[in-house]
């Protein structure tokens, strides 16, 4: 069942994983989500689907398990071909075959390949295993009154309401008494500030239209306007032609790419320690594809890595 492990690792990176020769599992993600009925809590998560149609290589998982196993391509793909030949043996005398994490696959009565996946196992590492919780009830209210039945019988403000109400009575006494004590200062302090500000505006005026008669520009040779382009590689999906255990061998490889036309870069050591080139990045999924299978032509060893960098 090691192949089987290998599958249930990539699938918390790749939305698309093919068992070559067998099917493919396929990962979807789901938002956040609340029960109202039951105040249950649910986070995120990508659950895995099977598709009996992709059963073609695309090099994804021989490559992890060269890396894993340190096996050569060839090699991988005969062990993975000996775990399809296991599986289908297994379906055949048991009509059932669990894959731990992952699902179960059973013969149905119709001769039928049913996929049941893992109901507890999320694939989405950004949810870092999160779990549904259930939401007690808040007894705030029911406190509330209770402190409202006492402020009835005391002299005492406990709610939010009667304290504002409290302290609105003595902002509103001091404010009287200020306005009543002020209002004549206050008048003499006004005409004084206006005459300031006249003084002060018409000074203004004068300075700046000095300033206006003085100044001269001349601008013989304007600059020219420059535009600059510069092009950058977005998207989630992107073509990997290969990982390289020493830099300098992925730094040749990054040149021999542009010099084939492609928009090669490096973007760091996996957590395997090898250093990743992609060719190209792509905003949507098919597009991605369509340039895999280009690119497949010239880099059999080419995959599909799908990954926010």
């Amino acid at each position: 069942m090691a192949v089987a492990n290998y599958i249930h690792d990539l699938l918390y990176r790749y939305e698309c994983v093919i068992l070559p020769g067998f099917g493919a599992f396929i990962t979807q993600q789901h938002s956040a989500q609340i029960d109202h009925s039951s105040n249950e809590f649910f986070p995120p998560k990508k659950t895995v689907s099977f598709n009996r149609q992709l059963i073609k290589n695309d090099g994804l998982l021989a490559n992890y398990l060269i890396e894993a196993e340190k096996v050569s391509y060839q090699e991988a793909l005969e062990i993975i071909s000996q775990f399809v030949q296991d599986l289908e043996m297994v379906l055949e005398e048991n009509r059932r075959i669990d894959l731990p994490n992952i699902g179960s696959f059973k013969i149905t009565e119709g001769e039928k390949l049913q996929f049941e996946p893992a109901e507890k196992n999320n694939f989405l590492k950004e949810a870092f295993g999160l779990d549904g919780f259930a939401a007690t009830a808040v007894s705030r209210e029911i406190y509330k009154k209770q402190a409202e039945a006492i402020e009835e019988k005391a002299p005492v403000a406990f709610t939010p309401e009667r304290r504002a109400n409290r302290w609105l009575k003595y902002a509103a006494v001091g404010l009287v008494a200020f306005g009543l004590s002020g209002a004549a200062g206050l008048n003499i302090y006004s005409d004084q500030v206006n005459e300031h500000n006249i003084a002060e505006q018409q000074k203004a005026v004068s300075q700046l239209e000095n300033q206006i008669q003085q100044a001269t520009f001349i601008i013989d040779n304007p600059l020219p306007a420059v535009t600059l382009k510069v092009s950058k590689q977005t998207g989630n999906y992107h073509i990997v032609t290969g990982a390289f255990r020493e830099a300098e061998n992925a730094a040749k490889a990054v040149e021999e790419l542009k010099a084939e036309g492609f928009k090669a870069r490096q973007i760091g050591e996996n957590r395997f320690g090898l250093h990743q080139v992609l060719s190209s990045s792509h905003e949507s999924r098919r597009d991605a594809i369509n340039e895999l299978y280009r690119v497949k032509r010239t880099y059999p060893g080419a995959w599909l890595l799908v990954e926010e960098l």
